[in-house]
Formats: structure tokens, sequence, C-alpha cells
């Protein structure tokens, strides 16, 4: 196997399959799922949709020059341009650093083309350079995108299939490495504990930020048993008997489990991360053209076509957490009023187009499942513990859907709170970066989104009347 393949699932396992019937028309709703690889989707039997092995951590010497302005950035320890009390020594030190910026030859990208793995590290490595170029320009520069990054990144995002932004797998997919080896089981290494794990490169170079991102990163993979859970039930539901109910029922049930694991990692964030500290030196390096304070627009030169999905990263862009929607029907569960706004419905989507293309098509295929589980909990002869195991599962995505507005308003509604008040005596331009605060880096309503979320999920709650 080349080192850009990764030991992904078997062809027999359904759910990480393309459907055979829907590409190819088979008769009578058989699922033929012998042909396509599931490379297609690259998702791992032990890692899920992290990558089996560490991320590369260095792109070759023909782009070392990149890898070594992102660590002049680092070592320099750059610092936001809207940080209170920026001294003149700081400010100088980032436009010294930009000033190199502009002066690099613009790299040739096609080689990278060759590799999945030079190419992710290559978006990672330009992204953050460009992140650390706009966030430290004075709010009132314009923000161009000098074309030594703009022209070698937006050709590398469009080869990905990707926005020419920081996004979620830039910051924990593919930001990681062990600290301690690895033993060695009969399929190869085995996956990295939750405790093994350190992140590779920082904006702020703090303890609390790499927390932040290794937060996300054990959700990851203790949400892959979750994924074998899915394809076991989904081989079940075409047989659709008794022994299949009882099997179902307790996959279920232990799916339930697995997502309240979830919530006590994401709540854990709490112990490494401290909120004041995120809120003022983490969290503003994320943003991208759509929250930036300045509401400048971003000018990506020396490109013809100027990219328009400009969000920056998002918990909200993690395929894991869509497959737990798409697989238990809560994506397109009917919405009373004070539930998720067609708005908002676009907002998911919109968050899918910033996901690694073949974790989107891992979605795509999920969703497009002939029979799904909680049609089979409606439509099977009434089974009162069945229907307790499918409202188990969708109480424990309500229960940490509730546990992540507990984190944004402990780490952003309270920051912001505190910052307005502070901001009533200041003057108007620092009144003006105060007023979109409570927008997601992502660039949506935080609070109005997350709830909406939230309350959609608790009513695909399965009233045994409504069976």
């Amino acid at each position: 196997m080349s080192n850009d393949s990764t030991d992904l699932l078997p062809p027999d396992h359904f759910l990480l399959q393309p459907r055979q019937d829907f590409l190819l028309g088979a008769n009578e709703g058989h699922v033929d799922t012998s042909t396509l690889a599931a490379h297609d989707f690259d998702v791992d039997t032990r890692t899920g949709f992290m990558p089996p092995d560490p991320p590369l951590s260095r792109l070759p010497i023909q782009w070392e020059l990149w890898e070594t302005a992102l660590d002049a950035a680092m070592q320099a320890k750059l610092q936001l341009a809207i940080k209170s009390g920026l001294t003149s020594d700081e400010k100088q030190s980032s436009e010294s650093w930009r000033g190199h910026v502009r002066q690099l030859p613009v790299l040739p990208a096609f080689e990278l083309t060759h590799s999945e793995l030079l190419l992710r590290r290559a978006h990672h490595v330009l992204t953050f350079i460009m992140h650390f170029y706009i966030h430290t320009l004075p709010l009132s520069s314009p923000v161009f995108i000098p074309e030594p990054i703009a022209v070698p990144l937006v050709a590398i995002s469009n080869h990905l299939q990707l926005p020419p932004v920081v996004t979620y797998s830039d910051n924990v997919l593919y930001n990681w490495d062990i600290i301690r080896p690895r033993a060695q089981d009969e399929l190869g290494f085995e996956p990295p504990a939750l405790d093994n794990l350190h992140s590779l490169d920082m904006f702020s170079g703090t303890i609390d930020e790499q927390e932040f991102y290794l937060a996300s990163a054990r959700i990851e993979l203790r949400g892959v048993e979750a994924l074998e859970l899915m394809r076991a039930t989904l081989d079940e539901l075409f047989v659709g008997d008794e022994i299949t109910i009882r099997r179902i029922t307790a996959y279920l049930h232990k799916l339930a489990s697995i997502v309240n694991d979830l919530e006590v990692i994401l709540l854990d964030v709490r112990k490494g991360c401290d909120p004041s500290t995120f809120y003022h030196s983490i969290r503003p390096w994320f943003r991208g053209a759509d929250s930036d304070p300045a509401h400048r627009k971003w000018v990506f030169e020396g490109v013809e076509e100027q990219p328009t999905d400009l969000s920056g990263p998002s918990a909200g862009q993690s395929a894991l957490i869509h497959a737990l929607d798409v697989f238990l029907g809560l994506d397109n569960c009917n919405v009373v009023e004070g539930g998720v706004t067609p708005d908002q419905r676009t907002l998911l989507r919109r968050m899918q187009t910033y996901m690694p293309r073949h974790h989107r098509n891992f979605l795509r295929h999920l969703s497009t499942n002939p029979r799904t589980v909680r049609t089979f909990v409606t439509q099977a002869k009434p089974d009162a513990e069945l229907l307790d195991a499918y409202n188990s599962a969708v109480q424990s995505v309500k229960a940490f859907r509730d546990a992540h507005i507990k984190i944004v308003a402990i780490y952003i509604i309270g920051p912001a709170a505190r910052e307005r008040m502070e901001l009533q005596n200041a003057g108007p331009e620092a009144q003006e970066v105060g007023r979109g605060v409570l927008k997601g880096t992502g660039g949506t309503d935080l609070v109005r989104f997350l709830k909406g979320v939230r309350d959609k999920t608790a009513e695909a709650v399965i009233e045994p009347t409504l069976q």
C-alpha cells in the first residue's frame, strides 16, 4: 500500500460502501456492496475520520519556504492586531514577518497534486500563514492576501475541493502527532490513545489552544465505535425479523452510551482551556471573512476568480456529528415552530462545504440509504424496547448539544458580555469590533443556531402514540 493510502474499512462494510443499486440501477432494492472500495470515504476502522497514522508534519524541501514562514510566525509569537495594549515592538514584528511573506516566490503547486498527504499539509500550512497575515494586520488596513500565498493556496484548495481558509480538518484532523510510540497489533499500529496526542501547529502557542484542538480529536477517536454500530445497524435493517429488532435495540442503547462519552469529553475541555484565554487569544485567529472584525473583503492577489466560501473553522464541520444526525434521521425530521429555520438547515449543509471531500461523500452516501433507522422504528410492529433505545440515542445527541451550548456560554457568551461592558466606554472603533462578538467563527448567529439545532434534536423523540 502506498504512503498516500490509509487502512480503510474492507469492502464488505455496507456503511462505507457506495450503494450499487443507486449507482447501477439494480433491481428490487438489492444492494451489491462488493465492488467500490472504502477509500471513496477515507474512513478508518480504528480512527474513523482521523487518519490512522499521524499526518505529515513537514512538506518536502521544494516547499520549505512555506514551512519556514509558518515556523517564523509561531516562533515570533505574533500577536493579534485587536490585542489590547499591543506594543510598537509587537506591531513591528508582525509587519516584518508580513513583509517577508510578500517577498516569497510563487512556488508551483502542481507536484503536490500527486499526493493527498502533501495536499493536506500544504493547505494547513498556507491557511495558517494566511490567518497569521490577516489577523496581524491593523483593522484599518485592507486585506490583500499576497500572491505567494494566494495563488498556490487557491490551486491546492480547488484540487482538494476545500475553501482556501482554515477549517476544522486543518486544526483537528490533520494537525496531530503521538507523544509516545504505539504498540503494534495484528493490523499494524494500534490507534492512538486519547491521552497520547499533541497538536503540531498553533496560533497562540498556548496549552489552552492545544487542549481545545485535542478535545475534538478525542471526540473523533471515541466516535469510531459509533460508526461501527451504524454499519452493523444498517446491515440488520435489510432483514427486519425479531432477531434484528433485538440486535438493533442493543446497538442503539450502546450508541447512546458512546454519545454520552462524547459529552463528557466535550465538557472536559474546561480542565485545560481557560475561557478568557480562548476568547481573547485563540478564537480571533479562526475568524473567516464573514466574521472579520472590521467587515473587510478578503482579496486574493493574482487569482482571477475570487473565492467566496471563507468562513472559519467550526465544530459544525465535524463529519462525525453530522453522521449521527443523518443515521438517526435527525437531519430530515419535521420541525415545529421554534425549531430550526430553513436558513439554519442551509447553514448545516454549508458546514459540509468545509469538510474533506471524502467525508462529504460519506455523508451523502449515508443519506441515500433506502431504509433509515427512524423509518424502521416507526414502521416496525410496536416494540417498546426498540422505541426506548431509539429515543435514548436521540436524547443522548440532544444532551451532547446541551453540553455544546454550555461550553459556548462559558467560552464565548460570558466573555463577550464582559467585553461589551468594557467597550461601552471605549472609542467607536473598539465598539464596532465588539458588535459581532456573538457570531460563530463560521459566520453564524451563534446562540440562535445552536439552540435551534438542539431543539430540533429534542423534537425527534418518537412518542409511543405515534408508532
